[in-house]
């Protein structure tokens, strides 16, 4: 037999069972019902009504911004994705010049693999751009209805990304894994997704924020005209904030996020053989179609509220989800250890949103006691938000550390490796719903912009009503949402730490070093030292992120300083501003300002792996994602809980639209707007990228390092 990739290629094809292909074909069609039920929501969000000229004007001029900076970013990212893809062809998963006769191969199918990875996650971006920019404008006008029609566009057009971006997920890991045999390969689509996730919610977060912070400082404070205020020049650009950083950012952070997990299941069920492979697909599948018949079941009751009837959608999706999984247990005879890891994660998944939700919405106690701050002066107001944010990592925390430790002590006895694939899977069980997150994450900004469009529309005083309402729902359902991605990133980078150590095995016994690693000691000098250093680096990369929003914000608020300046009848309404001259600069800015903190966390791996080998990195991973899930989960809910005591206050309670109490709230919200857009939601995919990367190198760092 030929000693190639091809001849290896043939044996697994011949190895496979009926059971291999029927998963096979599951995968591809629960994926194929994803789409059609995407193309059927998109369908229906088309045809609803907009009759209102001047909100149909600047729906364009929204879906223009959004698209000229979508495409600005992506031309610099598949620049950087040919460059990555290159050296990633040369240089994994070894040397190309060193590869036997046909193994070759194998780089070019890692590279290929790579660029699959980044085109799928920019095709989640640009998904939900199309639809968001479609329903925000239907959504103004469905509110004149009343408020269940206008929640129900405004859903319907988010669900179309979520079930499109966790189709393409759940398709892309299918067509890698079972057309190359490696799940090897899936560690390089995995890095694509999480490489452009990276750089996408970076720049969409530093677009969104220069945009927000300005628009608040110089239209509320400085001038004290409304938000949404059309005499803005910053108000476009603010909108078109909203989709480029919390529609196409959050949808490739959260592709990015279950492709992870299910690539680190994976690696990890292939080595282990059995029915590991076809459990972590089934899982997968019918998490999926549990998020459509729960998207299918979203409505709004006559007694209820929009925050309500979101959480509602996202119990019944839970539900389905571990009856189905418990089905197919019965059914197929899996391992009823690997359920119960699996609806941990689940269960955690909830409680995290939970946490979150109860520090967020204008409901409960915090808000409305930074609110309550707020009458005494802005210090008050960050005092008090900063205060209770730290107190709200602390339920998520334990949740994640509770879910790791419950998944690997319930997998423990099937033998050696089963532990770390039970935290695997405890994350592919919180990540399975997240077709159901996606839509209720993208449902956010669209009721935002709506909020604003009825606004600039003149809908009147009922309308705004609604669209607020709706609107305050979405900052909350933001915030949980949020902690969902940033829990379910937790879990899913220990995963890919089980993920890492396997590799480094795996490697370690085909160079034949003699090498075998069960866990990082924290006395040993290499692995304390990378965990300083990890613990270090989501630090860093939030002062860049935000340092970038700062330096763009201050170029926008001169700009919109000299128009009011300049321009003759603008703050009488009787002029129109230049709104291009903001988008322009909210994207040369985020362009300009996203790749060096990426680039900044892959150079620092490289070099802490270099320096101490694999027990640096080892204690890397660690130090970083303790750091980077306490920042994230931090900054999110600081950033949703000063955003609902603004709007707590603006509906008329602790003093009201233009009180002292107003104006410290609008200064919390401004501070809490880069914590909770740019650099929070961020860190959760730094940590996967710098896990990706250690997994991707670690035969480099078993045999090139200075103290090891």
């Amino acid at each position: 037999m030929e000693n190639s990739w091809f001849s290896l290629m043939k044996e697994w094809y011949v190895s496979l069972g009926a059971g291999e292909w029927a998963t096979f074909a599951l995968s591809i069609t629960v994926a194929a019902v994803a789409f059609a039920a995407a193309a059927l929501l998109y369908s229906w969000v088309k045809k609803q009504p907009l009759e209102n000229k001047k909100i149909e004007e600047i729906c364009g001029y929204i879906a223009k911004g959004s698209s000229v900076f979508l495409n600005r970013e992506y031309g610099v990212l598949a620049k950087f994705a040919g460059v990555a893809a290159l050296i990633i062809a040369l240089f994994l998963p070894a040397p190309i010049w060193t590869q036997g006769r046909g193994f070759w191969l194998e780089n070019i199918v890692m590279a290929l693999a790579y660029l699959c990875g980044t085109a799928f996650s920019a095709f989640a971006g640009k998904i939900g751009i199309a639809v968001a920019t479609k329903a925000n404008g239907r959504t103004a006008a469905a509110a004149q209805k009343g408020i269940g029609p206008a929640f129900l566009c405004g859903f319907r057009g988010g669900a179309v990304m979520g079930m499109a971006v966790v189709g393409a997920s759940l398709l892309g890991v299918a067509l890698v894994f079972w057309l190359t045999g490696d799940a090897s390969a899936l560690l390089g689509f995995s890095f694509g997704a999480s490489s452009l996730a990276l750089f996408a919610k970076a720049g969409g977060g530093i677009f969104t924020k220069t945009a927000d912070v300005a628009a608040d400082l110089t239209g509320k404070v400085e001038l004290g005209i409304p938000e949404d205020d059309p005499r803005n020049p910053a108000v476009i650009a603010d909108n078109v904030g909203d989709n480029v950083g919390d529609v196409a950012g959050m949808g490739a952070d959260l592709f990015d996020s279950n492709v992870a997990s299910m690539a680190a299941a994976l690696v990890m069920g292939s080595l282990l053989g059995g029915k590991n492979v076809v459990t972590v697909f089934v899982y997968a599948a019918l998490g999926l179609l549990a998020s459509i018949i729960g998207v299918a079941t979203a409505r709004m009751g006559k007694r209820s509220n929009p925050t309500s009837a979101l959480n509602y959608s996202t119990y019944v999706t839970t539900a389905l989800f571990a009856a189905l999984t418990a089905g197919a247990n019965l059914l197929f005879g899996f391992s009823w250890r690997i359920w119960g890891a699996s609806t941990v994660g689940l269960l955690v998944g909830t409680v995290i949103g939970i946490a979150s939700d109860y520090f967020t919405d204008d409901r409960r106690m915090p808000v409305r006691k930074t609110a309550e701050a707020s009458e005494t002066g802005p210090a008050f107001t960050i005092l008090s938000g900063v205060s209770y944010a730290f107190l709200s990592t602390l339920p998520s925390l334990v949740g994640i550390g509770v879910s790791a430790l419950a998944s690997y002590y319930i997998c423990a006895p099937m033998g050696e490796g089963y532990p770390l694939f039970g935290i695997a899977m405890s994350a592919v069980g919180m990540l399975s719903i997240v077709g159901m997150i996606i839509s209720n994450d993208a449902y956010g900004p669209i009721v935002d912009n709506a909020h604003g469009l009825a606004e600039m529309g003149g809908l009147g005083e009922d309308t705004l009503e609604i669209t607020d309402s709706l609107d305050s729902a979405g900052n909350t359902v933001k915030a949980v949402t949020k902690g969902f991605a940033i829990g379910a990133a937790g879990l899913t980078v220990i995963a890919l730490l089980g993920a890492f150590l396997a590799e480094v095995n795996e490697k370690a016994a085909a160079m034949g070093l003699g090498i075998h690693i069960d866990g990082f000691d924290v006395m040993n000098p290499n692995v304390f030292f990378g965990m300083l250093v990890g613990a270090a680096v989501p630090a860093v990369f939030s002062a860049m992120l935000m340092l970038g929003v700062n330096r763009n914000a201050m170029r926008m608020v001169d700009e919109i300083r000299r128009q009011f300046k300049e321009i003759i009848g603008l703050r009488e309404g009787a002029a129109q501003p230049e709104y291009d001259k903001c988008i322009d600069i909210a994207t040369s800015g985020a362009i300009r300002e996203l790749i060096p903190a990426g680039l900044m966390t892959i150079v620092v791996t490289v070099l802490v792996g270099v320096i101490g080998g694999v027990e640096s990195i080892g204690g890397f991973l660690t130090g970083n994602i303790v750091s980077g899930l306490l920042l994230a989960l931090f900054m999110s809910n600081a950033g949703g809980l000063w955003d609902n005591s603004k709007k707590y206050v603006e509906a008329g309670h602790n003093g009201g639209k233009g009180s002292p109490a107003h104006k410290a709230a609008v200064i919390g919200d401004t501070v809490g707007d880069p914590f909770k857009d740019t650099a929070g939601p961020a860190l959760n995919t730094q940590i996967t990228v710098v896990s990706l990367v250690s997994s991707l190198l670690s035969g480099l760092f078993l045999t090139l390092s200075i103290f090891s």
